[in-house]
């Protein structure tokens, strides 16, 4: 058993110390993780990869009837926080309250940019959706890969998948997304 999993069974289990023990020993793969995702998003992102590793952190050891298995489905439920927080940040960027109509620009450069991303990730997260009533497996790879940025190899590890299933499975999942995005 990795000292990742025994310490989420003591937090299963009710030890106080144990959420204290944990953060150190997984915060460098959910900051590379988090950096990796946030590095896609447009220029003038408020939301740093450290906050974004804080929040979810926050959200997964304040749950009380979370349970994890073991170190893999740890990082799918924080892969899944990560992208929960994402969507929620897009959101209410994109809210009329808070002039999500209106184009923000900075006054130091003002260069043509490309395509919005905050409506590429809820795009994707309604797809994720419906991808997830239809297969589940396949939605939970797409979050791995494409919102905690992890490798095919390292999803398919935390999946409990066997490398070669998760890249077909992956290719079954883009052409999913592809479909379900591009037709109107």
């Amino acid at each position: 058993m990795s000292d990742v999993t025994r310490i989420l069974s003591q937090i299963e289990q009710g030890d106080p110390r144990a959420t204290e023990q944990l953060l150190p020993l997984v915060y460098n793969e959910l900051r590379k993780l988090a950096a990796a995702k946030l590095a896609n998003e447009k220029p003038g992102q408020t939301l740093q990869a450290t906050a974004l590793v804080h929040d979810a952190y926050i959200r997964l050891v304040d749950q009380e009837c979370q349970r994890w298995d073991n170190r893999g489905h740890f990082f799918v439920a924080a892969a899944e926080a990560m992208r929960r927080i994402l969507v929620d940040s897009a959101r209410r960027r994109q809210s009329l309250r808070r002039g999500g109509d209106l184009e923000h620009r900075s006054l130091d450069d003002l260069a043509i940019s490309g395509p919005e991303p905050d409506d590429k990730v809820l795009a994707v997260s309604e797809a994720l959706e419906q991808l997830s009533a239809t297969d589940q497996t396949a939605a939970e790879l797409v979050k791995l890969r494409y919102f905690a940025g992890l490798t095919g190899k390292d999803a398919a590890a935390a999946l409990g998948l066997a490398e070669r299933s998760a890249d077909r499975l992956w290719v079954y999942a883009r052409a999913w997304l592809l479909k379900h995005l591009t037709d109107p």
